[in-house]
């Protein structure tokens, strides 16, 4: 079974920081670009950012940009979402997506993501 689980969400003050998991399973994750979206209530979904298989091949939106950091293990099936000085328009229920994409660009265009979890909260603010 095709499952992606992300864990680590919570409430942070502003400034702070979140680590997000995102546990793979039912698939060679090894061939599968992730991406991270964020969708905060009454708004549309939007790309946070991406990491090829590579791991070299990193992608990240302009509101986040040397703030968060995304990392994956493919010995572990994982992939981690960094998020520091982080700000009350970070909130939202993070996702982390996958896609069968061996190329050293990834995309954050959610219509790229066959794949998706659940989702996981996080609230910043004081």
């Amino acid at each position: 079974q095709v499952q992606l689980v992300e864990s680590g969400g919570g409430l942070v003050q502003p400034g702070g920081s979140l680590r997000l998991s995102c546990a793979a399973s039912g698939f060679n994750f090894e061939y599968y670009a992730i991406g991270w979206f964020r969708q905060a209530q009454g708004k549309e979904r939007e790309g946070v950012g991406c990491i090829s298989v590579s791991e070299g091949g990193t992608y990240y939106e302009d509101a986040v940009k040397g703030r968060f950091t995304i990392s994956r293990s493919n010995a572990e099936n994982t992939g981690d979402l960094q998020m520091d000085s982080l700000k009350p328009e970070d909130t939202g229920v993070y996702f982390c997506a996958a896609d069968f994409f061996t190329g050293y660009v990834c995309s954050t265009a959610a219509g790229e993501y066959p794949t998706w979890g659940q989702g996981t909260q996080v609230t910043v603010s004081s």
